[in-house]
């Protein structure tokens, strides 16, 4: 834990330092606790954690703060260059995760892009796609049969999106689903940057018999504006986290598999 000097009022550029500080080791703040910590009374608190938000330091929510979502653009395809090493190995990492004869739901993402790309020839499946980028990686594949989920296409993050969509995976329950995230923290779960594609996630996990989420080390610990999938709901996770940053969710029952 961060010592702090009581014997001294604390300038607001040394409360708001702590409270990075403290939101880096702890993964969230609650706002009573820091006036309590910091000496200064709720308002101030409140408004060190606005300007911090500002900033883009932190993520507001209701009675503190969480880490901000993982920096980076939001469109699918100026993301596709972005991690392209790290994005393999988590890949290549799970697909000895999926088993002959599932149905398998893959939401979009770079990452679950390069999943699709390196799913063996003789996996005889069932594939439910939103990204038609992910559909047309598997149309020549040998084995898998390909349904592609109808509805809107998103044009920055490249999924189909809409009340269609969302209805479609109403009809269906996956064997197995997964996700690429925009942000995971092991507090909150899982997060996407847009309401339209998080509404058809939900709608995806909702019935999946397993959730496998493919992360990247600099999205785990973050939080993001949509929420798809609460931490419980995580079955396994793919990353190429080292093993201090993975421990917490090992401890919480998910299997993590390292990259």
């Amino acid at each position: 834990m961060v010592e702090v000097d009581t014997t001294r009022e604390l300038l607001g550029e040394e409360r708001r330092e702590l409270i990075l500080r403290w939101l880096g080791t702890e993964g969230k703040v609650r706002a009573s606790d820091l006036a309590i910590r910091l000496r200064v009374s709720l308002d101030t608190v409140r408004r060190d954690l606005q300007e911090l938000a500002d900033a883009g330091a932190l993520r507001r929510v209701h009675g503190g703060a969480l880490p901000p979502a993982s920096p980076g653009p939001d469109s699918f395809v100026e993301r596709l260059p972005d991690d392209v090493a790290a994005k393999a190995a988590i890949a290549q990492a799970a697909v000895g995760l999926m088993r002959p004869g599932e149905v398998v739901a893959i939401s979009g993402g770079t990452t679950t892009l390069e999943f699709a790309r390196r799913l063996p020839d003789d996996l005889d499946a069932t594939v439910i796609a939103t990204n038609p980028h992910i559909a047309v990686a598997l149309a020549d594949h040998p084995a898998l049969t390909v349904d592609v989920v109808g509805g809107r296409l998103h044009p920055s993050a490249r999924t189909v999106v809409g009340s269609e969509a969302v209805e479609a995976f109403r009809r269906v329950r996956p064997d197995v689903c997964v996700l690429s995230a925009c942000s995971l923290h092991p507090t909150v779960g899982m997060a996407l940057r847009q309401r339209e594609e998080a509404a058809v996630v939900r709608a995806m996990v909702q019935d999946a018999g397993r959730v496998v989420s493919l992360t990247t080390a600099n999205k785990l610990g973050t939080t993001g504006a949509y929420p798809v999938a609460a931490i419980d709901r995580i079955d396994t996770l793919v990353t190429d986290a080292p093993d201090a940053e993975v421990q917490v969710y090992r401890e919480l029952g998910i299997e993590v598999i390292g990259a």
